[in-house]
């Protein structure tokens, strides 16, 4: 099953990261000039294995352990606080799983990890043992990517393909399986991109529950969801746009922080109170960031995959070295 999904799986994935440039609509919001980083990044723990690719982070606001999934085999490693290097939590293909792209700790402890070529499992932290599944009807022309969960427990999942938003609610949650099934769909919202192409990736929520912000990673613009009614918006970006923009943190206080893959970025947003407006506030660009595809903050630090797509991945040949999560300061 492997064999036969992962190469187009990959010929997408590469498609979407390798696009390029700021889209012309965007030239009037060219982004600052970059701080490149020096004493910023360093290394907070290394991923044992010597074809890792990891995509995915995760941390545990009750004791800040750490989870990382790989995008090669759907393993997925775990890092105590002081840990140099993480172990294996869940290893390749647990429960059928081929990948582990997005992933979530929610706020009774359980993890979310999401599997591009079919949907969404939910694990007990504790014994690593799956309490639910919930995959996307039919087979092929899907990329389960990213997920968030709002403050009810209800969880939201982009499909980077299909460019719609799943919905997994409490009461789903509790049956422990069923079909992955759209509540947004953003066809009509996103600006037409190649064929090919990724739009939606990463995802966040509002911590009062009014809305999401999803971000189209190759137009590089943020769409605003209204949980209440429904609507579908453009965020007004102010001093850039998220083009390259992959995995994203939105704090309590209205910062957001963005993952730029290909382009060894990252940046820093002050969204506005209702989540129609954001702007530019820091811009760090450092090639030992090494395709950063997602981060997360805790006070502090913000720690940063370092996924090396580019060596030997679904980006081209080469050689990587060993895998590590970054650590950043500053950002």
């Amino acid at each position: 099953m492997l064999k036969k999904l992962l190469p187009a799986t990959l010929l997408t994935l590469t498609t979407a990261l390798t696009l390029g440039a700021i889209p012309a609509a965007h030239a009037s919001q060219a982004a600052p000039a970059a701080a490149v980083s020096d004493s910023r990044v360093s290394t907070a723990f290394t991923l044992p294995g010597g074809k890792v690719y990891p995509e995915g982070i995760a941390t545990d606001p009750r004791n800040h352990t750490v989870y990382v999934g790989s995008y090669a085999d759907g393993t997925v490693y775990r890092a105590r606080p002081g840990q140099r290097t993480a172990e294996v939590f869940l290893p390749a293909g647990t429960d059928g799983r081929h990948t582990a792209n997005g992933l979530r700790v929610d706020a009774r402890g359980r993890l979310w990890v999401t599997d591009s070529t079919s949907g969404v499992a939910v694990y007990d932290t504790a014994s690593g043992r799956r309490l639910a599944h919930f995959e996307v009807a039919g087979a092929g022309g899907l990329f389960v990517n990213d997920l968030t969960i709002t403050p009810d427990g209800t969880a939201y999942l982009t499909d980077s393909v299909r460019s719609v938003i799943y919905r997994v609610t409490p009461a789903q949650l509790a049956a422990g399986s069923g079909a992955l099934l759209p509540a947004y769909d953003l066809n009509g919202h996103l600006t037409p991109s190649p064929a090919g192409s990724f739009a939606l990736n990463g995802i966040v929520s509002d911590p009062a529950g009014r809305f999401l912000l999803a971000v189209d990673m190759t137009a590089g613009d943020l769409h605003r969801i209204d949980l209440r009614t429904g609507a579908i918006s453009r965020v007004a970006l102010q001093g850039g746009d998220l083009t390259h923009a992959d995995g994203l943190d939105l704090a309590p206080d209205g910062t957001l922080r963005v993952a730029h893959n290909t382009t060894n970025t990252l940046t820093r947003w002050h969204v506005s109170p209702d989540g129609t407006r954001a702007r530019l506030t820091r811009t760090i660009t450092d090639p030992s960031l090494q395709i950063p595809t997602t981060l997360s903050h805790t006070p502090g630090r913000t720690l940063v995959v370092r996924s090396q797509f580019d060596k030997g991945g679904p980006m081209g040949p080469g050689t990587p070295t060993a895998f590590t999560i970054a650590s950043v300061r500053g950002l």
